[in-house]
């Protein structure tokens, strides 16, 4: 569900990319995602399904449909989820500002690494809360570039990074959404509002993130940024390449890496009685 473009592109490696870091990941952020049986999930923008899998085998007597814009992605979440043997999940094509679901008809609705990549996500919001049931919820998780660190400290690697953030801001998204979490949640008119940060820190004594986060997500997040970084004249190839190297460096022995995502739950309010 872009807002102009996808940042990250629709390549094979983007593909890859987006399993890795679901699968590195699941525990980090689905370990308390759960829908009781019978209910209905609306899974927002679920790509080639990467988190769909997670909440089909947590939540496997509840309902999931799951929608995004891209058909070819939508093809590839479909066969994911059929390969890991889950009967749960429908999927539809459908423009998250256009949606054909009546309100009021869902119990549940989730959305993963999003809102980041959409121009106006309290107008998204709203159409979201429109089709959430009287005291239904919402989960959103979203991650924030800007909350990225490591040893050793590097500025070309922070440019290199800055990059992606302008990059992606220039497209009418924000990766710096995570930390905002809270406040569009209750802009939106949503209750009962919590958020709690996940962070991930990996060294070399954690080769399973060092390979399925540092490397196979993060860097491969910002390397895919390169020509359009160069083309825009946001950084020189030296300084790029040094900035990449130096987050490589953060993968050896000698080296850590920290990023924090944010999850936030929330409800939408019971109808109020009328006073007579």
């Amino acid at each position: 569900m872009p807002s102009k473009a996808y940042v990250h592109g629709y390549s094979d490696r983007e593909k890859k990319r987006l399993v890795d870091q679901a699968t590195t990941l699941t525990d980090l952020l689905h370990r308390d995602t759960f829908f009781p049986s019978g209910s209905t999930v609306l899974e927002v923008g679920c790509g080639v399904g990467a988190q769909t899998v997670a909440l089909a085998r947590f939540s496997p007597d509840a309902e999931i449909i799951a929608i995004d814009i891209s058909r070819e992605s939508l093809a590839i979440a479909k066969k994911r989820v059929a390969n890991e043997g889950h009967t749960n999940v429908i999927f539809q094509q459908t423009d998250i500002y256009h949606l054909p679901f009546p309100d009021a008809g869902f119990d549940h609705i989730f959305l993963c690494f999003v809102l980041e990549h959409l121009r106006k996500p309290h107008e998204a919001l709203g159409h979201l809360k429109a089709t959430l049931k009287r005291g239904g919820t919402i989960t959103v998780i979203e991650g924030d570039h800007g909350s990225a660190y490591f040893h050793p400290e590097s500025r070309p690697a922070n440019r290199a990074i800055q990059c992606l953030i302008d990059i992606q801001a220039e497209m009418g998204g924000n990766s710096l959404i995570g930390r905002q979490l809270y406040p569009i949640l209750s802009q939106t008119g949503f209750e009962n509002i919590a958020v709690s940060p996940r962070m991930v820190y990996v060294d070399s004594s954690k080769p399973g993130l060092v390979e399925g986060f540092t490397k196979n997500t993060f860097i491969a997040m910002v390397e895919a940024v390169h020509d359009q970084a160069i083309e825009k004249n946001l950084i020189d190839e030296k300084t790029w390449q040094k900035g990449i190297e130096d987050l490589y460096a953060t993968t050896t022995p000698d080296g850590t890496f920290c990023y924090t995502f944010f999850k936030g739950t929330a409800a939408k309010g019971k109808a109020k009685k009328e006073i007579l």
